[in-house]
């Protein structure tokens, strides 16, 4: 037995007349729709990954099988390939830098010889005597300049030996040289000697006033061992505060001239550092 129903029109053939008179009109067969959870559960059928295989063919699978196959290879090696992709790119920037480097060095050989990078180690054109000597002096100036290493300090020791100059020159050089490089903290009575914008110094804070300006956060001065020096800290450097008696480490002042003598501003490019502060035995 059918389970469908069979809805069947009862009325009379006057009643029919009646009512197609009156505009009423009933439809011999009514519309079918589906419920909602007939819609949902189709839906749910069409998506479904198994549905399509089972409508078809033989070839058909096999073909969508070999598609799969293949995207999931294609998937695993492009995964293989992307730490290789950043192997590669690490390493294509460390070489632009290595190059870039070398382009620099052979413009700055033109006016010294030994930042060519195709020049020998002056220290491999000294005698086991001098080299001996040489070794001696860079450990005890590597003592003295903080940041530098020995062998930095005894390639620039050969390179003053091998250019004529005695041992006693070199090292005063040298040193003179190191002492205030970029980014070595230097004694704050050289301040006014360096041919550079911004400079490093330590010291201790001697004094705090009140500043004249509404977009300085403090002004001082810091001393070391021989000299003191004005120091101007911006509002928009966003530096820590400072206290007087307090040991401190700027990086990256910059020089700046008042009433006649070099003062440091502490600028956003700077950093201010606290070296005892924290410590535990105080």
């Amino acid at each position: 037995m059918s389970g469908k129903k069979v809805i069947r029109d009862k009325r009379t053939v006057e009643q029919k007349r009646k009512d197609e008179k009156r505009g009423w009109v009933v439809e011999e067969t009514p519309e079918l729709r589906r419920s909602v959870e007939q819609e949902i559960q189709g839906k749910v059928d069409t998506n479904h990954p198994d549905s399509c295989r089972a409508s078809m063919t033989l070839e058909q699978e096999e073909e969508a099988m070999a598609r799969d196959i293949e995207i999931a290879r294609t998937r695993a090696r492009v995964g293989e390939q992307i730490p290789t992709r950043e192997a590669g790119s690490r390493h294509a920037v460390q070489e632009a830098r290595q190059q870039a480097r070398e382009r620099f060095d052979k413009r700055a050989a033109s006016v010294d010889g030994w930042r060519d990078p195709d020049r020998a180690d002056p220290r491999t054109m000294l005698s086991q005597e001098d080299l001996a000597a040489v070794n001696k002096q860079a450990a005890r100036l590597a003592e003295k300049l903080d940041g530098w290493t020995r062998a930095a300090i005894s390639c620039r020791l050969a390179e003053r030996l091998v250019d004529g100059r005695d041992m006693t020159d070199a090292v005063v050089d040298v040193y003179d040289e190191l002492e205030t490089a970029a980014g070595t903290v230097i004694p704050i009575a050289k301040v006014g000697e360096v041919n550079r914008g911004e400079v490093s110094v330590e010291g201790r804070v001697e004094q705090l006033w009140d500043p004249s300006h509404s977009s300085i956060a403090q002004v001082g001065l810091i001393e070391d061992d021989n000299e003191r020096i004005r120091v101007t800290i911006w509002k928009a450097s966003a530096a820590p505060w400072i206290e007087e008696g307090e040991h401190v480490r700027i990086h990256g002042a910059s020089v700046s001239w008042y009433e006649g003598r070099a003062s440091l501003a502490v600028t956003g490019w700077s950093s201010i550092h606290f070296p005892e502060r924290g410590r535990w035995w105080e």
